[in-house]
């Protein structure tokens, strides 16, 4: 366990450096502190040694499967990748003969550590169900960083996963972007300089919990009126400070609902929009166009096929699941090409969990959705399918300069696969984040276990 202890004392040495630099020089503007002044990033994993993997089959991410190719990960980057490749001294040597490499699987779309498990009442974090505008909280004050989950989550390749608030509110909240690494407290996860998302939510859940309190809204037309309500809001607090930062008077009160909308439209913060139906999303992109701002992606998106081409021309991600469907009415009209069609459109596709369980298949979920294009008469391989779960998540989260391929310079975040990903019997075997080797599965002492697992017997009845 000399690894976890190590990360623990990178990051109390990093929130040391830190400490003193959440001090805004200019008293605390909005703009600022969407840029991550407050709660900063503590996160940081040092290579113990340098990592060659030999003679393996790498989908890079970038639509190149290169066969009987070398990975040379340093300094916590990929460093080279070829043929014939010379370890460095004291490299770990892993034999990738018949084995698979990827870039580390990417979910935009977790609530892992707000929704942990046990699923006790006690523990369940993740909605705010108060107002239909909450866009003061931020996930991450709700992260249970002990979340057996996590781990869980990592044994399936999973290297990087966004958490967000529930989807019952118009304005759920801030999400955050973690390493899925361990941590004491949720700044040692946080993945270093990734902006935030804001959660919003059109369709049915908004309009059901709160008409079903007797308040606005309880339409879909009282969504689109709640909406436009808090973003004229937002541009005149925005307005606000601009004034105060140009001509100087009396400082403004901070709003925290107001200052997240306004890290919005000065594009500091992405939007996640939970939305099922093809004409929704349609009048989602036409209020982000009266307001001037860019929604990164549509999660769930299940009617996402009748609108690809919109998606493509205002360059808005979609994040989908392979099959799920049918379990409410915005959610029926559903088809397993769903991710292949968009993908086709040239616009970006990606596979998305929502659930704890699904985390940690997502390979297998990417499979099922490749086939299903595969049978709709589209020509889509491994190279092509590898980018749904690796570098178009990290383009829909604003990460993808530093992760998601496999290219040199980017962070070495790697699975090593027993075989091809897209088998379901291919499991993850080796998982590096940041070029350190999180996961092993043939080495206990690599399978990390959170404090509150310990003393607790596992299905063979083994002390954790």
């Amino acid at each position: 366990m000399q690894l976890y202890a190590r990360c623990i004392a990178a990051a109390l040495c990093a929130a040391m450096f830190l400490a003193g630099c959440g001090e805004d020089k200019k008293g605390g503007e909005p703009a600022d502190f969407a840029r991550q002044q407050a709660f900063p990033s503590t996160y940081s994993v040092t290579q113990s040694r340098p990592v060659l993997i030999v003679g393996a089959t790498l989908l890079t991410g970038t639509g190149e499967q290169l066969e009987n190719t070398d990975l040379l990960l340093q300094d916590g980057a990929i460093a080279e990748i070829g043929e014939g490749l010379k370890a460095p001294e004291g490299a770990l040597l892993v034999n990738g003969s018949g084995k698979w490499v990827t870039p580390g699987i990417i979910d935009v779309h977790s609530h892992l550590g707000d929704y942990p498990a046990p699923a006790i009442e006690s523990s369940q974090d993740g909605n705010e169900m108060t107002s239909p505008n909450t866009a003061e909280v931020w996930a991450e004050h709700s992260v249970w960083t002990q979340d057996p989950q996590f781990a869980l989550a990592l044994a399936g390749g999973v290297t990087t996963l966004q958490i967000l608030p529930g989807s019952a509110n118009l304005f759920g909240g801030r999400g955050v972007t973690l390493k899925n690494v361990p941590g004491r407290r949720v700044q040692d996860m946080k993945f270093p300089g990734a902006p935030y998302g804001l959660k919003m939510a059109c369709g049915e859940n908004p309009k059901r919990v709160y008409g079903g309190k007797g308040t606005a809204p309880s339409t879909r037309m009282g969504n689109v009126a709640g909406y436009r309500k808090a973003w004229i809001a937002a541009a005149n607090y925005r307005k606000t400070w601009e004034g105060y930062e140009k001509n100087g008077g009396d400082k403004p009160e901070r709003d925290l609902e107001l200052e997240t909308l306004a890290g919005v439209l000065n594009g500091d913060i992405l939007v996640h929009n939970h939305c099922y139906r093809g004409e929704e999303m349609a009048i989602m992109m036409d209020i982000a166009r009266e307001f001037g701002f860019q929604i990164s992606t549509f999660h769930h998106a299940v009617e996402a096929y009748k609108v690809a081409d919109l998606l493509a021309e205002n360059n808005v991600c979609a994040a989908m699941w392979a099959d799920w469907w049918g379990f409410k009415h915005e959610a029926f009209d559903m088809t397993e090409a769903n991710i292949a069609i968009v993908d086709q459109a040239e616009a970006c596709a990606m596979i998305h969990s929502d659930s704890a369980v699904g985390i940690q298949r997502l390979n297998q979920e990417v499979a099922k959705a490749m086939t299903a294009g595969r049978r709709a008469g589209f020509d889509i391989g491994p190279g092509d399918a590898v980018v749904w779960m690796t570098l178009n998540p990290a383009k829909a989260l604003g990460i993808d300069e530093r992760t998601g391929s496999l290219e040199k310079g980017k962070m070495a975040d790697v699975v090593l696969w027993s075989g091809n990903p897209f088998s379901v019997y291919t499991k993850a075997e080796m998982v590096f984040i940041d070029g350190e080797l999180m996961y092993d599965r043939a080495d206990k002492a690599r399978q990390p276990h959170s404090d509150f697992e310990l003393g607790i017997l596992n299905a063979e009845g083994e002390r954790l």
